[in-house]
């Protein structure tokens, strides 16, 4: 067997692995019972696409090829960190919301938007006149 021939072989192998993992990840992207499971499974499409680019470039041997799969996977990781601030910042509870709703939700606001002070009753001067109770 020659080197042609085997390398041919193994892109094809591994093209066939490749299409495997693709419809295994979008069935995961259908069904996936969470959110965290559905972009876990958007980054693995992303490293696929990856592995579907170097296969390729070794294919037709035009290794250009690589530079887009470095650059699909920088945008990939980005992509992975947006999604996972957007998760926490979705199951986190806005501070600002908890707090009107423990000062009621028609609490008049100061100028850095918290709920103002309400005045107090005025209670009056303890003198020497007044009795203490």
């Amino acid at each position: 067997m020659t080197t042609e021939a085997f390398l041919q072989a193994c892109t094809l192998i591994a093209l066939g692995i490749l299409v495997l993992a693709f419809l295994i990840i979008a069935l995961r992207i259908i069904i996936g019972p969470t959110l965290p499971d559905r972009v876990l499974a958007l980054d693995m499409m992303v490293a696929a696409g990856i592995g579907f680019i170097a296969v390729f470039a070794i294919k037709t041997s035009y290794f250009l090829y690589l530079d887009i799969a470095i650059a699909l996977g920088l945008v990939g990781f980005l992509a992975t960190v947006a999604f996972a601030r957007f998760i926490l910042k979705r199951d986190r509870p806005d501070p600002e919301a908890a707090e009107k709703l423990a000062h009621g939700s028609h609490a008049p606001k100061g100028e850095e938007g918290t709920p103002t002070a309400r005045p107090q009753a005025r209670t009056p001067l303890a003198t020497g006149t007044e009795s203490e109770a």
